[in-house]
């Protein structure tokens, strides 16, 4: 695997070359996670090293709406100006589906004055590195993202089912850890797999969850903005995958009622760069004071920062009581019932997992949101409360049970405007409110059933 770290545009260029691309898929990640961008010749993208787009490109909500007035617009010009993407060259991967030689470059987005769009989820997730950095330390990710796999559904109304198999059915009961359940989609995995080698994403491990049609894929460790850029390309190329196999895969994070949803658990840790050591273990093996300090930056800010990790209406239908999703911030070591989990390893590989991250999370919000709280946590010496050891379902609800009263929370946590921008939690905010007063405009047949005649 060609390592791309530091990329220059001469060796962009000399990769086209080596395989004679033609177009350029020239990408920028939005708030939701969606790719917007611009498909350009070679030529033209070798000539302009970059492009322009609105501002509000990147800010825009899940349905395609804008705001009206508001805040949001002394954040983003009322004149809708552009903004200057500039390719990031280690970004840049093979399209392994597209019929000619096509390349994808994701983009960084700039003002006219040469400065970081504060909005843009790449640029948000780069600010929080960079003050990990300015402390000498090293930040290191690795999420799992769970996913179900569903058979094609064109009607929204109707609802969503398991696809059928090589047996020629569908799942009717829970699968997990089923290896044989997995294989029955062995002609879909084996091209995922094979499109990840050749865009040299560093998938690891494949398993069936518990959910009829869920799967799970893991990523090794590695920096943040390196794998969040892998899982934006990886939620590309599956569902490319799963449609050329007749099916869609989706990564709402409860998109079948009665089935459990789907998160995206994150696992993370802290190096010292100048020793490379993890700071979370003492050099006698024991937990560090950072450790315990990262945990309490998670469990004071986690319900304050739900509404980036839980960013639709949806993503609380997965957080209920006993379907395998945390409902509070207690945490514990190797206890799948908490929202922060430590799971038992060597001191050298002694690590947080976050998780209550839904898998429909835009995964750069969602890595910059986490890290912010750990960073918070070190930064203010916040202790945990104790060790939970029993069944963490079992405790009080210690999370927001709705879009609107975690965009409330946000609102409240100043301390996490800070780390994150004031002017990306306003953008984000306001964007939400949108999707939020859009989806309450919607009857749903529940309502129908059971309101219709009865009140």
């Amino acid at each position: 695997m060609q390592d791309k770290s530091n990329f220059t545009f001469s060796d962009l260029e000399a990769w086209f070359d080596e395989r004679r691309v033609t177009e350029i898929e020239c990408l920028v990640p939005d708030l939701t996670g969606v790719a917007r961008g611009k498909i350009l010749p070679r030529e033209k993208f070798t000539e302009d090293r970059g492009m322009r787009l609105p501002e509000a490109t990147v800010a825009i909500g899940v349905t395609g709406e804008f705001p009206e007035d508001g805040p949001y617009y002394d954040v983003i010009h009322p004149t809708d100006r552009d903004m200057h993407l500039r390719p990031d060259p280690s970004t840049v991967r093979i399209v392994p589906w597209a019929s000619d030689p096509t390349a994808q470059v994701i983009h960084d987005c700039y003002d006219r004055d040469g400065q970081l769009i504060p909005f843009a989820p790449r640029s948000v997730l780069r600010k929080v590195c960079d003050l990990f950095a300015a402390e000498g330390w090293e930040p290191v990710v690795a999420p799992e993202v769970e996913f179900y796999l569903v058979a094609r559904n064109t009607d929204p109304d109707v609802p969503l089912k398991p696809p059928v198999g090589r047996s020629g059915r569908a799942e009717t009961s829970r699968q997990g850890y089923s290896i044989d359940a997995v294989n029955e989609f062995d002609p879909l995995f084996e091209d995922v797999y094979d499109y990840c080698e050749k865009m040299e994403l560093n998938v690891d491990t494949l398993i069936h969850e518990v959910g009829a049609g869920q799967m799970e894929i893991n990523f090794f460790h590695a920096h943040p903005l390196g794998l969040a850029d892998e899982v934006f390309f990886f939620k590309r190329t599956l569902r490319e995958a799963a449609m050329r196999h007749n099916m869609f895969a989706t990564f709402m994070a409860k998109p079948i009622a009665n089935e459990p949803g789907s998160a995206m658990h994150v696992h993370q840790s802290i190096v010292n760069k100048l020793t490379g050591k993890n700071i979370f273990s003492n050099e006698d093996g024991t937990p560090s004071k950072e450790f315990y300090w990262y945990i309490g930056g998670l469990q004071k800010y986690t319900p304050a920062a739900m509404a980036l990790y839980a960013p639709y209406v949806n993503s609380y239908r997965r957080l209920v009581r006993g379907k395998a999703a945390p409902i509070n911030i207690e945490w514990g070591i190797d206890n799948r019932t908490v929202g922060i989990r430590s799971p038992v390893a060597t001191a050298a590989a002694r690590r947080v997992e976050n998780r209550v991250i839904g898998s429909d999370a835009n995964p750069y919000v969602a890595l910059a949101a986490t890290l912010a709280c750990g960073y918070l946590g070190m930064k203010n010496r916040i202790e945990p409360a104790p060790e939970c050891k029993g069944d963490a379902y079992l405790s009080a609800f210690g999370l927001p049970r709705s879009l609107s009263e975690a965009l409330g929370w946000l609102a409240d946590e100043k301390d996490l405007h800070d780390v994150l921008g004031k002017e990306f939690i306003t953008v984000y905010s306001e964007v939400k409110e949108i999707e939020h007063d859009e989806f309450m405009k919607v009857i749903s047949p529940w309502e129908r059933e059971h309101l219709l005649l009865h009140v």
